[in-house]
């Protein structure tokens, strides 16, 4: 995802098109830095579903949308203020197991 510097705030809108609930193959994306990105997922995994796999108060967490099941839809805005130039980024999911595949990278340019 690229986004340009000059946007303070971007809109994240998530449809599954999948038929599987929430609870079997949910599905959400998460934004923080991308070192931040492995502790982010453990950390949600512990908060659960009920906290769409994203610790409460999460400080790393730059944005995220619920999670999800199948032929649902959702969307979350996220201030861009706390991003810098010098940190990467990135955009998962955090449902347990889905981070590994289902990232990529979050840039402003």
């Amino acid at each position: 995802i690229a986004v340009p510097k000059s946007c303070k705030e971007i809109t994240i809108n998530l449809k599954n098109t999948g038929t599987m609930a929430k609870a079997v193959m949910g599905h959400n994306i998460v934004i923080s830095k991308t070192a931040d990105m492995e502790a982010v997922i453990a950390d949600g995994a512990t908060a659960g579903l009920a906290s769409n796999y994203v610790k409460a108060k999460d400080a790393r967490v730059i944005g995220h949308t619920a999670v999800i099941g199948g032929g649902e839809s959702t969307s979350a805005k996220v201030k861009l203020s706390s991003l810098n130039a010098k940190d990467e980024y990135s955009f998962y999911c955090s449902f347990p197991g889905h981070g590994a595949i289902m990232k990529g990278t979050f840039k402003r340019i």
